[in-house]
C-alpha cells in the first residue's frame, strides 16, 4: 500500500519538479521573479492527469485475469510461500 502511495505522490509531483529543473536550468533561479509566473493550474492539471494514467496502468496491469482467486501468502513448515493467482 505505501507503494501505491508513493507511487501517486510521485506522478502527482511530477510536473512540479520537471517545471522546477526549467526554472533553474534556463532563469536565475535566485531571481524571486523567476519564480512568481508559475502555472499553478496546468501544473495541478498535468500532475492529475499523470496521476490518473499511472492508476489506470497500475490497476490494468497489476490484477489477474478476471476470474482467478488471490491465495495469500501463508506459513508452511516453518517458511512463508507467497501469495498467488490461480
Amino acid at each position: 500500500m505505501l507503494r501505491i502511495v508513493l507511487l501517486n505522490i510521485l506522478l502527482f509531483s511530477l510536473p512540479f519538479i520537471a517545471y522546477a529543473g526549467y526554472v533553474l536550468l534556463t532563469k536565475n533561479a535566485n531571481n524571486l521573479s523567476a519564480w512568481d509566473d508559475i502555472p499553478v493550474v496546468w501544473l495541478i492539471g498535468a500532475g492529475f492527469a499523470l496521476l490518473i494514467i499511472g492508476m489506470v496502468t497500475l490497476v490494468s496491469f497489476d490484477s489477474g485475469s478476471p476470474g482467478t482467486t488471490y491465495h495469500p501468502p501463508v506459513y508452511h513448515d516453518g517458511k512463508i510461500q507467497p501469495g498467488y493467482l490461480d
